[in-house]
């Protein structure tokens, strides 16, 4: 079945034979001890799983899920550092970060700003304020549309989230033959989402590599 592909020369989409095919083995790293694990070792290039060929990936970041998760691991995230990870052996398609916004956090905007010029296509919501107080904006339906609208474009989805809520748009999109890694920290994530995925990577095991130096001057929380 022939598919069609998105070239940045000519900004347009042009018929392909077929995907890339996959070979070797899918690593789980759980870090939890006693669970079964192939993770090699805890290099940057072999924190995702060991697909022979990741052909075009397409990244999908759920901002509030992967900001409670460098609370847990006490890091901020370097978010060049975290792209070049995801990227590894393999062709960036889009990455998607996903995010509630104050429009009065100046220090946000400031953020969300260095994002856009630096790889990353952000997908904005207004936070809105719940009855106890807290402000959430919930962006998974936009992550879910997104992951299926483009499963015809990108063989590998990478998404970095661990909400059980995304676990059907999950399977659907391996349906349409898109290879699925799931990165989220283990002890926060579903597991209807492991259990659908092709692998998932416990981003734990990928803490040191995506950490910000401390003698960095930008700093967001």
């Amino acid at each position: 079945m022939n598919i069609t592909e998105f070239t940045e020369e000519t900004s347009e989409y042009q018929v392909i034979p077929k995907k890339h095919p996959w070979q070797g083995k899918c690593f789980m790293a759980s870090g939890i001890e006693g669970e079964a694990t192939n993770m090699p070792s805890s290099d940057a290039h072999k924190s995702i799983c060991n697909a022979a060929n990741r052909g075009r990936v397409a990244i999908f970041i759920d901002g509030s899920n992967l900001f409670h998760a460098a609370l847990q691991l006490g890091i901020e995230i370097d978010y060049t550092k975290l792209l070049c990870c995801l990227t590894r052996d393999a062709r960036l398609l889009r990455a998607f970060f996903y995010t509630g916004i104050d429009r009065n956090n100046e220090k946000q905007q400031g953020f969300l700003l260095w994002m856009r010029r630096n790889g990353y296509r952000v997908v904005s919501k207004d936070l809105v304020q719940l009855p106890d107080g807290s402000k959430k904006a919930n962006l998974d339906v936009e992550i879910a549309v997104d992951m299926m609208n483009l499963a015809p474009y990108y063989d590998t989805g990478v998404l970095v989230s661990g909400d059980g809520d995304l676990a059907y748009a999950v399977n659907a999109v391996a349906y349409q033959g898109s290879r699925i890694e799931v990165v989220s920290l283990r002890s926060m994530t579903s597991e209807s989402l492991i259990n659908v995925a092709d692998c998932f990577i416990d981003l734990d095991s990928m803490k040191k590599n995506i950490q910000k130096d401390h003698n960095c001057s930008f700093n967001y929380r």
